[in-house]
């Protein structure tokens, strides 16, 4: 009998999510954005203010040179710009262009889509356990960090 390890589910489960967007990207005609840059895109889209590349790292848990990689690849592919920031020109200010506007409106109806076809038979309780669980997940891998 298997025994199933929580690793590599989440693995396999993530896997799975990103096959699923990049294929619907494709299918709207998006070749090569990838999950992680939808993702990046909404979250800049969402902001109120001025989004830097460490609020990137923090909200999406990378490493500088991770979110550099992307960030540098998002401009070539012309879905950003970083610009100097006003308060700090060290930091640069990062802004969505027109055509990752236009992406974001599609992104937001495939998220609901998504978000609907995975939560299918899934009760408010069990999510309710499901994110609980995610939560500490997450928390006992912070700890390790100190």
């Amino acid at each position: 009998m298997e025994i199933r390890r929580i690793g590599p589910e989440i693995r396999r489960l993530n896997n799975l999510l990103k096959r699923e967007t990049e294929k619907s990207a494709a299918r709207a005609g998006l070749d090569g954005l990838t999950g992680l840059h939808g993702w990046v895109i909404g979250f800049i889209a969402r902001q109120e203010g001025p989004v830097f590349q460490r609020d990137l790292e923090e909200r999406f848990s990378v490493r500088r040179s991770t979110m550099s990689n992307i960030l540098s690849l998002m401009e070539k592919n012309g879905l950003i710009t970083r610009a100097p920031s006003k308060k700090d020109g060290r930091a640069k200010q990062i802004t969505l262009t027109p055509r990752a506007v236009a992406i974001d409106r599609f992104v937001r109806q495939d998220i609901e889509r998504l978000e609907a076809v995975i939560t299918k038979n899934i009760s408010e309780e069990e999510l309710k356990c499901f994110f609980s669980t995610i939560d500490k997940i997450k928390n006992n891998l912070e700890v390790q960090d100190d």
